[in-house]
């Protein structure tokens, strides 16, 4: 029987607790090409609302455009509990899920933010993705998209609770409070695509303050 750590326990949980799988592991740490994005050319969805700022829902270092009904709400890590982990991968610890569930789709964005401002988005995005068991084929690329800088990545996660591959995609900016990672999940393949464009608009509108 193969035993399982904690940190291969996180899709799993993190899946079965809110009926989504936010999965991402060790990657072959390819560098794509420099171009505009690295996901497929989707449209970005109609605004929402706006998550970073005082009062909404996620007091962030970066404020991004919400897609419509999708909800933020701050996650505070206790680092005394035994899911610890689960709020932490690699360089960065979560501190935002906004919830696609309201309207309509099962996943999230999720931020994570990086303590050291040392390291760059780079380190911070391939840290992320190397955290984790079951990543692969990771292609990275620098982006600017909105007139801002960004590190992306798209990549494959298996997905223990579903017994499958599907996408990922992820990007990363500087802030001067140290890198930030807005990362797209999801249950399966198909919640991946639907969810594409609310992704693309948090990426066409971030912004650092």
């Amino acid at each position: 029987m193969t035993r399982r750590t904690v940190r291969g326990l996180v899709p799993v949980l993190l899946a079965a607790s809110a009926l989504a799988g936010c999965s991402s592991d060790a990657d072959s740490g390819a560098d794509a090409k420099p171009g505009k994005s690295a996901a497929p050319a989707v449209k970005a969805a109609a605004k929402g609302g706006t998550v970073g700022g005082a009062g909404s829902g996620c007091e962030l270092p970066v404020t991004f455009d919400l897609a419509e009904d999708w909800k933020p709400k701050a996650v505070e890590i206790d680092p005394d509990s035994e899911l610890a982990e689960l709020g932490t991968q690699g360089p960065v610890t979560m501190v935002c899920e906004i919830d696609a569930k309201p309207a309509g789709q099962i996943g999230f964005l999720r931020v994570w933010r990086a303590k050291a401002t040392t390291v760059t988005p780079r380190e911070a995005l391939k840290g992320f993705v190397g955290a984790d068991e079951n990543a692969s084929g990771a292609a990275y690329k620098e982006v600017t998209s909105g007139g801002q800088p960004l590190t992306e990545v798209a990549y494959t996660a298996h997905s223990e609770l579903m017994d499958e591959d599907r996408p990922a995609h992820a990007f990363a900016l500087a802030t001067p409070e140290g890198p930030v990672v807005v990362h797209l999940g999801g249950l399966d393949a198909d919640e991946h695509e639907e969810m594409l464009p609310a992704y693309e608009l948090a990426k066409k509108s971030v912004r650092v303050g």
